[in-house]
């Protein structure tokens, strides 16, 4: 965290982002307890009696009937004498008096009574002896060492105040309260969102050099740019009808290259479909891109996917599917395998702030918090889920304050500026794996495109919006400015990469037009060694009815 934290000690605040987040030049993680006591305390819970049946004095309430008073003090006592008997420090519970006369137990431990739950350690009843956790994960000793540091925090807190009782609940400690009050469900302040470059690309209070030196910084540059000028021309090409499907990821390609850039090739990638800048940063050609538009042949699905569903086995990259927020859980069990294996890598895994409002969001969330697993969440928050606004799919701070409910460190991220991405991820990447937890990474940014060839966005957003993202926080723009202003590029290398990118990706595209599409039988191979009879039934029934309609089937398939 010291290099994090001394990214830019001045927290000042740019022009709000979204919806009024604002944009700081400091690193702040949301410190958020996993386990749930590492760094507060639970939050306290209303009670009207103490652990010694005596009324607390009420605030906004009389006190409850007698009858409520006796059932909770015989409902607590019999709760310990249970306890002792387990222990055999309390006689059978045959009579009654077994269980109500505490007395009569040959501990010392009820002499006197105040002693039992308000935290201080005796002899015989110790929360040390009552662990919370008795079964223990893999490898993971820090619940029972977080919970003994919170009894000693505890007990530092009752010598000053002597009515200090806590509930020993089998999630952690949790302090008692006479108060009624309720949680707000909005915070005063949003959170702030990190940033290092300011919207003309010059630093705030940052030594970039200190991270990205000019080969990298150059080479995310020229990857943002190819990045660009392939979606310009994949875009038109299905315009063409050349191929039938195609998303950008325009005003969004900083979140792309940076944070491919702050992982290793040995971190696990579960993408959703606008991160193909992550699999072009690992080193996925243009020739292959363009042989998955277009499901030719020599394709690594075998045509068997819509286009921009990319994978590759090689670069750790997971193939896309359709299906929002599947690859959230996923992603946690990879990385739960990686934690076993003891390797020194983590899974990032995206999505968008629409993948936010399905089950496996919150799934992924909790599942990775339970099992400390060191994956990074990495969400894409745009603004737009398709024709859906931000505004329409929750009432929360965004998607950052979420991670603190599921007990996962998280941070706000500037989306539209490289340097932030980068120096986010690169510090989340080590805390994930050092400490092997998740991490909730929120990149606030903007779609600039479409949200595919299958959607005018001018119907539901205006196009002054678009422009002004497009034109006055361009991400790339921005991250050249800084470039250029350390003397590492200028208007002649960039004219030179931007022609000699367009050539390679329109080249690409007439050698994937001309490979031959994979053969009917691709249809039904690779899923069963030796395929099943209603396999075979299949094809033979789609192989007749080709046969009987064959204008309404390709000619270029071969069948």
């Amino acid at each position: 965290m010291d290099r994090a934290n001394n990214c830019g000690r001045n927290p000042s605040f740019s022009p709000v982002l979204l919806d009024g987040a604002s944009t700081s030049s400091q690193v702040r993680w949301m410190m958020t307890p996993d386990p749930p006591w590492q760094y507060q305390r639970h939050l306290p819970i209303i009670e009207c009696l103490s652990l010694r049946g005596e009324p607390r004095e009420p605030t906004s309430s009389p006190p409850p009937p007698l009858v409520i008073l006796m059932a909770t003090w015989f409902r607590r006592t019999r709760a310990l004498a249970h306890h002792l008997r387990r222990n055999d420090k309390c006689p059978s519970s045959s009579s009654p008096r077994g269980i109500l006369d505490l007395r009569a137990a040959s501990a010392p431990v009820m002499q006197p009574p105040k002693s039992v739950g308000t935290g201080r350690a005796t002899e015989t009843f110790s929360p040390a002896r009552f662990p919370v956790f008795s079964a223990k994960r893999f490898e993971s000793t820090r619940a029972e060492e977080h919970l003994q540091l919170l009894h000693e925090e505890v007990e530092d807190d009752d010598d000053d105040d002597d009515d200090a009782q806590v509930l020993d609940f089998p999630g952690g400690k949790v302090a008692f309260t006479s108060k009624m009050q309720f949680i707000s469900e909005t915070s005063e302040k949003r959170v702030p969102c990190y940033r290092v470059l300011d919207d003309y690309g010059q630093p705030i209070e940052y030594d970039c050099s200190a991270q990205v030196n000019e080969e990298l910084a150059v080479k995310m540059y020229t990857d943002m740019v190819t990045l660009q000028v392939m979606d310009a021309i994949f875009y038109e090409a299905q315009r063409q009808g050349r191929i039938s499907f195609y998303l950008t990821s325009m005003g969004e390609e900083a979140i792309n290259i940076a944070s491919a850039a702050a992982l290793t090739v040995d971190d696990v990638v579960l993408p959703q479909y606008r991160e193909h800048g992550v699999l072009l940063w690992r080193g996925f050609t243009l020739q292959e891109f363009a042989n998955q538009c277009f499901g030719n042949m020599v394709d690594y699905g075998k045509g068997r996917q819509m286009p921009i569903h990319y994978g590759s086995n090689k670069h750790n990259y997971f193939t896309v599917s359709s299906p929002i927020g599947t690859q959230l859980p996923q992603a946690v069990g990879a990385a739960y395998s990686l934690k076993m294996d003891k390797r020194s890598a983590c899974v990032a895994a995206y999505f968008g702030d629409g993948g936010t409002s399905e089950g496996d969001f919150h799934a992924g969330l909790n599942f990775a918090a339970v099992m400390e697993a060191p994956v990074i969440f990495i969400c894409r928050n745009n603004g737009w889920a398709i024709s859906t606004h931000i505004r329409e799919q929750f009432r929360s701070d965004g998607i950052v304050v979420r991670g603190q409910a599921y007990g996962i460190r998280s941070i706000r991220v500037d989306g539209n500026d490289a340097l932030a991405v980068y120096s986010a991820v690169r510090e989340a990447r080590e805390m994930a794996i050092k400490d092997q937890m998740p991490i909730l990474i929120e990149v606030l940014t903007y779609r600039v495109g479409h949200h595919s060839t299958s959607d005018d966005s001018t119907k539901y957003r205006p196009m002054e919006e678009i422009e002004y993202w497009k034109m006055l926080r361009n991400p790339v723009n921005r991250f050249r400015k800084w470039v250029e202003g350390n003397m590492w590029w200028d208007d002649k290398r960039e004219a030179e990469l931007r022609n000699d990118i367009r050539t390679q990706v329109l080249q690409a595209i007439q050698t994937a037009e001309k490979y031959e599409k994979p053969p009917l039988s691709d249809l039904f191979r690779d899923v069963y060694e030796t395929p099943p009879s209603n396999l075979h039934e299949q094809e033979n029934q789609l192989r007749e009815t080709i046969k009987r309609h064959p204008q309404d089937y390709p000619l270029d398939v071969p069948v």
